[in-house]
């Protein structure tokens, strides 16, 4: 039998949002005849997309409890399907992505069947995108990189981060659109524009020695860029930082959120399937495990909790779900992504209150999102 961690549970109420979500790519050809003839995009040219969706679903939308990613995944791929290796142009007069996206959350809505949308998000390379809110609003974002060193001065002795170390640090920076007056909404070149004198100032640098970031932790490191960001950028909706390929930080002018990515390879089966579908009998995944956790910050240690707490404390959560049969878990009601991040949620709040939300994934992008509280703050990272 599978050990499992006999935490109490975490009540329902405090459970208030559970977020389907799915994912479906294709490859497309398109020219943007809005921009200037100079642009790179306004001549014929071509992505590998990817779509996603997340959404509110309600009691018996799919064919049965457990089946909504299925499902959602399967409408969103016929959604794009007449999209995939096809010119945009034909189904839309400026593809952007923003316009992408507007585009596949109305056909999911109209066509699809899909009620309570939350979110749709386009991306178009691998480094930036668009994603509408719940209200509408397209929010860019754009992924930029810099290589620096930096020790944390305030740590316990002992502690790893307060040696002078390195890493290969992200920066999302996310955009409203629909904010502002200009002419011309923020685009990925303006983004660029503003970001490059940042590159410059941290690249190949050690951190401490920049005034302001004596104690640079990811969270003071996106609280500086956002103070200095948002007078150039007021559209500016967030910071994100990646100080390692599996944890960060984000910030948007009050408050602090940081996460920790884990994956795990685990068997499952959904006991609620019908006998003769395939989710009922015995089948596994690599997920992707994020916990986000939200707190304020601390004054003199520049985090809100520390990473290497956070690794600490879950690990015998995580050692009872990794290389496990999951379905042999007694407390845990089912195998489905929900089930699951909810399962998650409650053992990781009894060890660490902080943690307020969990991601799921079966596949990339494709999964659930359980929360606690500010279940429409959608954060993407």
């Amino acid at each position: 039998m599978a050990a499992h961690v006999t935490l109490p549970p975490l009540p329902m109420s405090q459970i208030h949002s559970t977020l389907h979500t799915a994912s479906g790519g294709f490859e497309s050809a398109c020219r943007i005849p809005a921009l200037p003839s100079s642009h790179r995009s306004h001549g014929l040219h071509g992505h590998s997309y990817f779509a996603t969706v997340r959404a509110l679903l309600p009691q018996g939308w799919a064919s049965f409890p457990g089946a909504e990613v299925e499902e959602l995944r399967r409408r969103l791929e016929a959604c794009v399907a007449p999209l995939d290796h096809a010119l945009l142009n034909d189904s839309l007069a400026q593809p952007t992505d923003e316009n992408i996206a507007r585009w596949i959350r109305q056909r999911l809505e109209t066509e699809f069947g899909v009620p309570g949308i939350q979110q749709v998000g386009i991306q178009s390379t691998q480094h930036s995108g668009v994603d509408l809110d719940v209200s509408g609003q397209a929010h860019v974002w754009r992924r930029y990189r810099f290589q620096a060193a930096h020790q944390l001065p305030n740590v316990p002795a002992g502690h790893k981060c307060g040696r002078m170390h390195g890493h290969g640090f992200e920066v999302i920076l996310h955009a409203n659109q629909d904010l502002g007056e200009r002419d011309l909404a923020v685009d990925y070149d303006h983004l660029d524009e503003v970001w490059a004198p940042f590159h410059m100032q941290l690249n190949y640098q050690c951190l401490n020695s920049i005034e302001g970031l004596a104690n640079p932790t990811s969270e003071v490191i996106s609280a500086w860029l956002w103070e200095r960001l948002k007078p150039q950028l007021p559209e500016l909706s967030w910071v994100t930082v990646y100080e390692t390929g599996s944890c960060g930080a984000n910030y948007d002018g009050s408050r602090y959120r940081i996460w920790k990515e884990l994956t795990l390879d685990s068997a499952i089966q959904l006991k609620r399937a019908p006998a003769e579908h395939p989710l009922r009998g015995i089948h596994g995944h690599t997920y992707t495990l994020r916990l986000h956790l939200s707190a304020p910050l601390d004054e003199v240690q520049g985090w809100t909790v520390d990473f290497g707490d956070v690794k600490t404390l879950f690990d015998p959560i995580f050692k009872a779900i990794d290389h496990r049969p999951l379905y042999e878990i007694a407390d845990l009601p089912d195998g489905d992504a929900a089930s699951l991040a909810a399962w998650v949620l409650a053992k990781g709040r009894a060890v660490l209150p902080q943690i307020d939300r969990v991601d799921l994934y079966e596949t990339r992008g494709s999964g659930a999102i359980v929360s606690v509280d500010r279940a429409d703050e959608l954060i993407p990272v």
